[in-house]
């Protein structure tokens, strides 16, 4: 029988679990001959601020199991990073899932999956979204293959200058009409956790010593987030890590389109 898990919405708090879930997977990795998050890129405190800007942004989410221990992390949002995906494709309706992170205590039970059905699922009842998508480590090839035979289309390669190296170039969509409900019904939603006011950890550290003072955050599906910046990577099953995706504040925005994009 497989095992329902719980997810609920992440927190600033939440910043050194996921971050260790992510070094976890980062140590794991190379077992599978890829160069896929080597090293923090571009460094580990610009993804430090990029974690921590999608948990104060409300679009992280940590997956627990029954004695809480966190068996995964993902984010997800309405909105794509503008380097990959153009303001002419993002009119059309979608969920962007980066960050998909599984324990390796939890790995092969097939829960990366099923959180990509999760949040599609969830993305069509708030927003009625027409694709899931996602950005994959351009050199990953094994993963690659992962997501084709689990429904996703190869959508193309982002061809950047060199002065621009981005090394989650792949893109890939499924449309949300083929979620295996099954799959996706693995979760139960719960409320968001009590938190420490930690007043706004520094982006440039995983973690910061919190006040005493106690805040309950809230969280609306009506409230959509905000534009994001995320990488994802995700050893689920024991053959090859599950997603992957990075993105670096503050670079130029590039307009993909026409040559600047390879077509699959």
């Amino acid at each position: 029988m497989t095992e329902t898990l719980q997810i609920r919405p992440a927190v600033a708090d939440d910043m050194k679990t996921i971050i260790g879930l992510i070094d976890e997977a980062r140590a794991w990795l190379p077992t599978k001959g890829t160069d896929q998050w080597a090293r923090p890129w571009p460094t580990p405190a610009a993804r430090d601020a990029r974690v921590l800007r999608d948990l104060n942004a409300a679009r992280t989410w940590i997956v627990e199991d029954d004695s809480h221990t966190p068996a995964a992390t993902v984010t997800c949002s309405p909105e794509g990073n503008q380097r990959l995906w153009t303001p002419a494709e993002q009119v059309e309706r979608a969920v962007y899932v980066a960050r998909l992170v599984v324990s390796r205590n939890h790995a092969g039970q097939r829960i990366g999956e099923a959180l990509v059905d999760w949040a599609g699922a969830r993305a069509v009842r708030d927003w009625r979204a027409k694709w899931i998508r996602i950005d994959v480590w351009t050199t990953n090839e094994a993963l690659h293959n992962y997501y084709e035979k689990r429904g996703f289309q190869r959508y193309g390669t982002c061809q950047l200058d060199e002065d621009e190296y981005y090394p989650s170039a792949a893109l890939f969509q499924k449309p949300t009409a083929k979620i295996d409900q099954e799959s996706a019904s693995r979760f139960i939603e719960l409320p968001v956790r009590l938190q420490t006011r930690a007043s706004r950890p520094d982006p440039a550290s995983s973690s910061q010593s919190a006040g005493l003072s106690i805040t309950q955050w809230t969280v609306s599906s009506s409230r959509l987030p905000m534009p994001w910046h995320a990488d994802g990577i995700t050893p689920d099953e024991e053959c090859c890590p599950v997603t992957a995706g990075s993105a670096v504040a503050g670079l130029p925005h590039h307009n993909l389109a026409g040559k600047d994009r390879k077509e699959m």
